[in-house]
């Protein structure tokens, strides 16, 4: 059935080539980047306007490098917590009182910092989702986006042209009207309406429960000199607590005023909907642990511990990301930084379609790169859940009566075989937890296959390392990320990464000494096909040195080889070593990536 015969009034149709459905992390990135192409369209949400609670906060290196690439990087930094503000997470008794144990994170670890620099040119950073998301709607709707706050996506139908029009609501008129669309994109989070409407099969597992987070201002400036890092599980094993407010993570905002207290129930318990304000500021004092400093609350909001992905991520010209198709809980820090990079992979694939330089069929690799990330992703957060269940174990917090979780905690400060194994214990669960706030492997290991990689050329992929959660495997196998190496000219000036070179919209060339029919197979490759293919001779007084050898030591290729980098910066092909028809060869490549 088409459109207009489902949509009986089309009077107050509007025509866009772009719907987003929702304004978020995932929504709100993908109209930046579809609008760094020069693409325009429509974004509409539900919500007032955007997040009123920073939910998600912790931006990644592999999310930053995607910003960077659309000159957001600087503007995120000047509203971000610096790393140096997430040193460590704590397990402790209150926020001024004592301390059990701390870990250090995300990259802040002397042992593991060199991984993390030589991994990325961008760090991690917090952000919260409240001023994230107006970065990314500011700059979409100064890009060529028109953003519609308090607007409900109702359902959609397809027009046999294959055009489909969405029916929208405006929560203040209540006027419904249509849209009709090329593409429609789900980013309407984790009650999204296209993914059930389009019934894409998911793959659940039974949750974890829920929790309550609770938004509060209270100046903890005093103690946080000597207690840096922005995760504190508060737990208090010898005392007696209400089921609801069995553990409670204070998780930092604003430093150091403004704190989520993230209220974990006891394992199995529900939470009790009557609970006010009153009941809740005992139990925030008590995490806070110093009666003299005054707590207002902000807000109160339930969530639930999801383990649920899509199995698929998109059907013809409808595509989701984002919450709409993976759910989970925050830990590792992986919610909004996966959102943007499925918004990062899509973006480029309809632009060159919309170009025409592409063919429709590339958009199928955006599911098939993106739906393996989504399982991990959501494999991974909900492990580092259960990774903190041991601690909990250790301190004694997993028994039901206080006198034995007493008796257990005690046992810390014994001088026994019972106190030597509880603290061997404690320190071994607490180690347990670095692949949450280590997980570099999991952050940057990405490995795509699909029609937009070549692969003909190749062996098997070589192993991941063997922890790939710890662990980065630098790579320029077809289908990783392109490696981050520091470079500069020969005449030296600021320093840039093989980053800054790569991505801008368009496919590029790595070579070197020797690789000079690269360039003009480039040329007369890119000139055929109607696209800019860019090259870069890395070396000795080439386009730019190699200045630590970290190039060199990365590329995995000789001098006269190459290695064919996407626009969202992902290795497409490689070549080892020069070829006699090394244009042959790069138009086929490129016909292929692009399904022409």
């Amino acid at each position: 059935m088409s459109s207009t015969e489902q949509f009986t009034d089309v009077s107050t149709m509007i025509e866009v080539d772009h719907l987003i459905i929702g304004a978020g992390p995932a929504g709100a990135s993908l109209a930046c980047f579809l609008a760094s192409y020069g693409l325009k369209g429509l974004v509409i949400c539900a919500a007032p306007g955007t997040a009123e609670t920073p939910r998600a906060h912790i931006t990644n290196m592999a999310a930053l490098e995607c910003l960077r690439d659309i000159g957001l990087e600087e503007e995120v930094l000047k509203n971000a917590t610096p790393n140096e503000c997430m040193s460590h997470t704590r397990w402790c008794r209150s926020m001024a009182g004592e301390e059990y144990a701390r870990i250090y994170s995300w990259g802040n670890d002397p042992k593991r910092k060199g991984d993390y620099d030589s991994a990325s040119h961008c760090t991690h950073v917090d952000i919260p989702q409240t001023i994230l998301e107006p970065i990314l709607v500011r700059r979409a709707t100064h890009s060529g986006f028109k953003c519609r706050f308090n607007t409900v996506f109702l359902s959609f139908e397809h027009e046999k042209s294959g055009k489909v029009v969405s029916k929208l609501q405006d929560n203040l008129t209540e006027a419904v009207y249509y849209v009709q669309s090329k593409y429609l994109y789900g980013c309407d989070g984790a009650r999204s309406r296209i993914t059930r409407q389009l019934d894409l099969p998911l793959m659940k597992k039974p949750g974890q429960g829920v929790a309550m987070n609770v938004l509060a201002d209270v100046d903890l400036s005093r103690y946080l000199k000597d207690r840096v890092g922005n995760l504190h599980w508060v737990q208090t094993p010898d005392e007696e607590y209400p089921d609801w407010a069995w553990s409670i993570i204070v998780r930092m905002v604003k430093p150091w005023h403004e704190w989520m207290f993230i209220v974990l129930p006891k394992p199995g318990t529900e939470f009790d909907d009557s609970l006010t304000e009153d009941d809740w500021m005992p139990q925030l004092r008590k995490a806070v642990g110093d009666d003299s400093l005054p707590i207002k609350i902000l807000g109160i909001s339930k969530w639930t511990i999801n383990e649920i992905v899509a199995e698929s991520y998109s059907e013809g010209n409808i595509f989701c990301l984002g919450d709409a198709v993976h759910r989970h809980p925050p830990f590792n820090g992986l919610g909004s930084n996966t959102c943007v990079q499925d918004a990062y992979n899509l973006a480029w694939k309809i632009a060159y379609v919309e170009k025409g330089l592409a063919d429709p069929k590339i958009l199928s690799s955006y599911s098939a790169e993106r739906q393996p990330v989504g399982v991990g992703v959501v494999t991974r957060a909900n492990q580092g859940l259960r990774d903190h269940f041991p601690v909990c174990e250790a301190l004694g917090m997993l028994d039901d009566d206080v006198k034995v979780r007493t008796q257990k905690f005690n046992e810390l400060a014994e001088n026994s075989p019972a106190g030597v194994a509880r603290r061997a214990a404690l320190q071994e669960a607490v180690y347990g937890t670095r692949r949450e706030f280590h997980g570099v492997g999991q952050e940057m290991n990405q490995r795509y296959e699909s029609s937009a990689v070549y692969l003909a050329d190749e062996g098997s992929r070589p192993p991941l390392p063997e922890d790939p959660i710890l662990e980065y495997q630098m790579t320029t196998y077809p289908g990783s990320r392109l490696p981050h190496a520091w470079l500069n000219t020969r005449i030296p000036g600021k320093r840039f990464s093989t980053h800054d070179l790569a991505g801008h919209s368009h496919f590029c060339l790595f070579t070197s000494i020797g690789g000079d029919a690269w360039r003009e197979a480039g040329m007369k490759v890119g000139k055929e096909l109607g696209l800019e293919i860019k090259t870069f001779s890395i070396g000795w007084k080439q386009d730019y040195e190699d200045v630590y050898s970290d190039w060199t030591r990365r590329k995995e290729v000789e001098e006269d080889g190459v290695v064919l980098v996407r626009p969202d910066r992902f290795v497409a092909w490689r070549s080892k070593s020069m070829i006699a028809n090394c244009e042959e060869k790069l138009m086929l490549v490129m016909k292929s990536i692009l399904s022409i």
